[in-house]
């Protein structure tokens, strides 16, 4: 059986483009229809129950999430399109979310549409992760952003300002969490270092990334190490140690 598809896309040129890639590329989708706007997209929908949805970010008639705040419960995937680098990407990188980036690059393309049906072939978190991408747009002002962490058990969406810490083993990260949790998954520490920069987390070493408002002190001798608030010793990279300094002071200023 092959996974039904819709595409939602308001340029008729990208709409024709995408059409035409998945229709030659992607073996595993049935097209079942395109749509050009939001009212179209949530009757395409109704009346076709896709699987997995190409859903456009800024549309003229309004925007992909307006499509999933109408939808109600999520029982199909998205893979969201976008031509640049939208103020919301962050928030579907949290979410878990795949997205491609116009002009579609056709192994990006093959790439989010294996992880979709891979995704579809155990128990689906799909509706959570979109629930939760939609949370994370809309959370107040000075609200914590949710991150979904995915593992061979299920996913869990955790505040950023419960993890207290991430340590990189080979291919894979550990979340420290402020609950005593660990949480392992199968995504290496570069894959997060971007998004949580921006919320107040520190590469501290090659392997270890820290919230910095857990650092309970930090020490310079025996080569410099951040005491966290789980009691945690991370040693401070040589390379890193100004700029951690220099941070820290900035924090106490």
């Amino acid at each position: 059986m092959k996974i039904k598809a819709l595409i939602v896309e308001d340029e008729k040129l990208s709409r024709d483009f995408l059409s035409n890639m998945v229709r030659e590329y992607c073996p595993q989708l049935e097209l079942v229809a395109v749509a050009s706007n939001v009212e179209e997209a949530l009757q395409r929908i109704s009346s076709h129950s896709p699987q997995l949805i190409f859903l456009d970010i800024e549309m003229q008639t309004g925007t992909g999430f307006d499509v999933l705040q109408r939808a109600g419960h999520h029982n199909f995937h998205v893979i969201f399109t976008t031509a640049f680098d939208h103020y919301a990407i962050q928030a579907i990188k949290f979410s878990a979310v795949d997205y491609l980036l116009k002009p579609i690059n056709l192994d990006e393309l093959e790439t989010a549409v294996n992880k979709a049906v891979k995704q579809m072939e155990g128990p689906s978190a799909e509706n959570n992760r979109l629930e939760l991408l939609l949370k994370n747009l809309n959370r107040p002002a000075g609200e914590d952003f949710c991150i979904s962490l995915s593992t061979s058990e299920g996913v869990d969406f955790i505040p950023l300002s419960g993890i207290i810490r991430l340590e990189a083993k080979g291919p894979y990260t550990i979340f420290y969490l402020k609950d005593g949790r660990q949480i392992m998954v199968s995504k290496n520490l570069k894959e997060y270092e971007m998004s949580l920069q921006e919320h107040g987390f520190f590469r501290i070493h090659n392997s270890n990334m820290i919230n910095l408002k857990d650092v309970k002190r930090w020490v310079r001798t025996d080569g410099g190490y951040a005491v966290m608030s789980d009691g945690a010793m991370v040693a401070i990279s040589p390379k890193k140690k100004d700029e951690f300094m220099a941070l820290m002071t900035k924090r106490t200023v």
